[in-house]
């Protein structure tokens, strides 16, 4: 059986248990974006809050694409969420390669090249690219000045938040 054929098998237990209010319009609190990585999907635990509370935007790095700030967009000006969490974590494997080494490394693979270089938003430091996500939601004019807007990198071993702050002459700008 298939992981997929397992998921849908056991979707069938989880039907008899599921709550029927989750089928109201989602009312969130805070959007947070993070990483694609298995190992931060529990983000009511490790955040402290109820999942009906936490708008999930997940996307490989955290990158903050256009599609990604088109949600923030939506979450803020249409779903209502009044906070913005950007959450990168150690031990992203987006810092593991860069564009240009896995775009030759697929094309090497697959021997098939694409039609334009694959944009895969892979960095080396999670603080600063912390801080670059940062400055490109906060520079977007339709995320509202009175929304906060933080970061923050998730220790994978220790389980700990540690905020990040743009440097001065970020904020600045």
């Amino acid at each position: 059986m298939s992981i997929i054929d397992e998921a849908v098998a056991a979707n069938r237990n989880y039907a008899t248990k599921h709550d029927p209010t989750l089928a109201k319009p989602p009312a969130p609190k805070i959007a947070v974006v993070t990483c694609m990585d298995p190992r931060l999907s529990d983000l009511s635990a490790i955040l402290g809050l109820p999942q009906a509370d936490i708008d999930v935007i997940r996307t490989g790095g955290p990158a903050v694409t256009q599609d990604v700030l088109a949600e923030l967009i939506v979450s803020t000006r249409v779903l209502g969420s009044r906070e913005i969490m950007l959450l990168n974590h150690t031990g992203c494997g987006f810092t593991t390669f860069t564009d240009d080494e896995l775009n030759a490394k697929i094309t090497a693979s697959t021997g098939e090249a694409s039609p334009a270089p694959m944009r895969f938003y892979a960095f080396k430091d999670a603080d600063q690219n912390t801080r670059e996500q940062l400055e490109r939601v906060r520079s977007h004019p339709w995320i509202a000045k009175d929304v906060p807007v933080r970061g923050f990198v998730f220790d994978m071993e220790t389980g700990l938040l540690t905020e990040i702050h743009l440097t001065s002459s970020e904020a600045a700008a």
